[in-house]
């Protein structure tokens, strides 16, 4: 199926929210990274969301461009293009944009999309997201005022971060303390700034105590229930239930029944990258350390073609990566939930 347009996006997270379960947002660094992505949508039989981080968008530009533009504009098209070949729908996101990398790449490519707009086309991406999460909360909310607007005039979706995911991704580090925990402050806050749809759609990360990285079960408390009662605050004062859609960042290490509370407070989105990382790396280091041999050429011998051939070990890598988005839609309540079904 094509790419998701601006309505089947919408409808896809009506659904999830209406459903109780989220979309895996997996991110992608390279047409392997891509194809791997769709693969376990299709597998899984669920619609879902591929991004591209400003680091992943300057790294399929070409590790000596750093272009994140020109990186995440041909990721974009190649979905454009492969997804066609499978029977789900797929929406473009583009992940973690600070304040000081917004200028060299959500606003241009919100500019790009809204030309193609004017020229009777679909936006380049469904979403972008701007993090103002280092930045004073007034701050981030008039940041993100300005950029909704130019995301509603080109049928994209904003996503915004409320509070602060601890750890690091891309450069951007937090420290795991309190405000790892949204308030009801800020939901009240984003509601007053931003609207509830009227001004444009957009997604909102409110934080509950989510860290980016590697960690195991109970190294950071995580507590859902924040998002029940923001929602239920924000939404008693607007008379709308569960009046966000909301967004679930640095999930690595959750408990399922932590994943699943965050579910039925409103979260349709969760980001998936360390996971999907080690999935893809974990299956190539099984092939060169088995093939190690017929890998590298040892004492003087050709080695095996066929063993360091790049789409030998590229196969395996792409369907680890695979098979842990299957079992992200899985946990996530995804599976059998496409609308091509």
């Amino acid at each position: 199926m094509p790419i998701a347009s601006p309505e089947v996006y919408a409808e896809m997270l009506d659904r999830a929210k209406a459903g109780a379960f989220a979309y895996p947002a997996i991110n992608v660094t390279s047409s392997q990274t891509l194809n791997a992505a769709l693969q376990g949508f299709a597998e899984a039989g669920s619609d879902g969301i591929v991004q591209i981080s400003t680091g992943g968008a300057e790294y399929a530009s070409g590790p000596t461009v750093k272009n994140m533009v020109t990186g995440a504009v041909a990721l974009a098209e190649y979905a454009t293009e492969v997804a066609k070949n499978y029977p789900v729908n797929i929406a473009l996101h583009t992940d973690h944009c600070p304040k000081n990398k917004l200028d060299g790449y959500v606003r241009p490519l919100l500019a790009l999309s809204k030309e193609r707009v004017a020229n009777g086309k679909a936006p380049l991406f469904q979403s972008h997201m701007w993090d103002g999460s280092a930045v004073p909360v007034d701050e981030n909310l008039q940041i993100a005022e300005e950029l909704l607007a130019q995301a509603a005039a080109a049928h994209i979706i904003l996503e915004i971060e409320v509070g602060v995911v601890g750890g690091e991704e891309d450069g951007v580090s937090a420290a795991i303390d309190d405000k790892l925990y949204s308030t009801v402050e800020d939901g009240l806050a984003t509601a007053a700034a931003l609207g509830l749809g009227e001004k444009g759609r957009y997604m909102t990360a409110l934080t509950f105590g989510n860290v980016h990285g590697v960690y195991k079960p109970g190294n950071v408390k995580l507590r859902p229930e924040i998002l029940k009662e923001i929602q239920e605050a924000v939404g008693a004062k607007y008379g709308k239930e569960k009046p966000f859609d909301l967004v679930f960042h640095g999930g690595s290490g959750s408990l399922l029944s932590e994943i699943h509370g965050a579910l039925d407070f409103g979260v349709v989105k969760m980001n998936i990258d360390t996971d999907t990382q080690y999935a893809f790396t974990r299956p190539v280091a099984d092939h060169m350390f088995r093939h190690y041999d017929g890998v590298l050429k040892i004492d003087g011998e050709v080695g095996n073609k066929k063993q360091y051939d790049p789409r030998a070990w590229g196969k395996l890598a792409e369907d680890g990566l695979a098979k842990r988005v299957v079992e992200a839609c899985e946990h996530l309540r995804s599976t059998g939930t496409s609308l091509s079904k």
